[in-house]
């Protein structure tokens, strides 16, 4: 992945820890929308929805694979949580998967972050960046760089969903209605969604997600050639 002029699409996938993990004043304030609803029924959706919601905050989830792509040369580079190293290529899709700790991965997040020239996401700025930047905190590793800067500019970093909805002009679709609306292949297509995340997971399934994860940024590096194509100015 060495370039002078790097750009890296990426994107992530995190898992929320399980409820009975936080403390009880955590899990009151986590839950407290829910203990308020009086409708049994209710109360339990309410329950499951708070419970999935865990995934999307860097202080009740953590990074489970971290997707990477060379825009120019199309290398893929995936690394995803194991407890023992592991490694695989896939030659002919020019993947390589990467199994290691959380901190080795953040940790080499941020080294390639030191040799790119641009980042591509999709909602990266909203989500991705800020979720990697506190989650490193946490674990007392420093973000290398800090590419959440002005949302207007695009010099650094592309969110490719501030692009495709104006800045919030349009309505927001996710990756698969306008992966399949531009005639990408979907990383959905395979019949892995985002909501499928926490069950592989818990299932031990964490090489299914790494290989979602990849089909997710070689989507987003699609959808960025059609923007710097026909929306770029």
């Amino acid at each position: 992945m060495e370039s002078e002029k790097l750009k890296i699409v990426f994107d992530i996938e995190t898992s929320g820890f399980p409820l009975e993990t936080f403390s009880e004043s955590q899990q009151e304030y986590l839950m407290r929308y829910v203990e308020k609803e009086k409708d049994e029924e209710l109360r339990s959706e309410k329950e499951l929805e708070a419970i999935r919601y865990l995934n999307l905050y860097p202080f009740t989830a953590k990074v489970i694979v971290i997707g990477l792509m060379n825009i120019t040369t199309g290398n893929r580079y995936i690394i995803f949580e194991s407890e023992e190293p592991k490694e695989w290529d896939v030659e002919e899709k020019k993947i390589s998967y990467h199994g290691m700790t959380e901190e080795e991965m953040l940790i080499k997040f941020w080294y390639f972050l030191t040799k790119a020239d641009k980042l591509i996401s999709f909602n990266g700025r909203q989500f991705d960046l800020p979720f990697l930047m506190l989650r490193s905190a946490m674990l007392k590793i420093k973000p290398s760089r800090n590419f959440i800067k002005s949302r207007y500019d695009t010099t650094k970093h592309i969110d490719l969903l501030d692009q495709f909805t104006f800045y919030g002009l349009t309505r927001k679709f996710n990756l698969d209605f306008y992966s399949r609306a531009f005639g990408i292949e979907s990383p959905k297509s395979n019949g892995i969604t985002g909501m499928d995340v926490n069950e592989l997971y818990r299932a031990g399934k964490i090489e299914d997600i790494a290989i979602y994860c990849g089909d997710d940024i070689k989507a987003t590096a699609e959808l960025y050639s059609i923007w710097e194509t026909y929306l770029k100015f």
